[in-house]
């Protein structure tokens, strides 16, 4: 049996914080502000797997009112996503995300990420596509205020 999720994620943008997309750091003069590190990336997709299984949202399984959250990194939230899916008897086939934002320009750094999350999940780096995207400085994304990450998994059983 195979199933599909999608998930979606949007951080706010603010100067002296970390741009963690993917698991990686990237250079730039704003960062996400989130109770966890705020990877938009990580968070769609733990949003995407837990959806394909029906087991609710990021947020129900790691609230930000709880402190053992705050400022954790999130590819530790995807390993406990993934131990979850692999409880219900899945596995992941593929990913495929797409990251929104207007600058920085994440393009070389998307190798990275794509090993980071293939670490972490167990998934091959070749079942794993991230791309980036700008809204031509239209909307939040548009106006630097903001980012957003789309994600699409699909799972089969072991």
């Amino acid at each position: 049996m195979i199933k599909v999720g999608f998930g979606f994620d949007v951080h706010k943008l603010e100067e002296g914080y970390d741009l963690w997309i993917g698991g990686v750091k990237v250079d730039s003069e704003k960062g996400s502000v989130g109770h966890s590190d705020g990877d938009v990336l990580i968070h769609a997709i733990c949003d995407a797997i837990l959806g394909a299984v029906n087991l609710g949202d990021i947020g129900t399984h790691f609230p930000d009112s709880d402190p053992e959250y705050k400022n954790i990194d999130s590819k530790i939230l995807l390993g406990k996503v993934c131990d979850l899916l692999e409880r219900e008897g899945y596995l992941i086939n593929n990913i495929d995300s797409t990251v929104s934002l207007e600058k920085p320009k994440i393009a070389g750094y998307i190798s990275e990420m794509k090993s980071a999350l293939s670490e972490t999940t167990g998934v091959k780096e070749s079942d794993i596509s991230i791309k980036a995207t700008t809204t031509e400085k239209l909307g939040f994304t548009g106006r630097q205020e903001g980012i957003a990450a789309y994600a699409v998994v699909l799972i089969r059983r072991k």
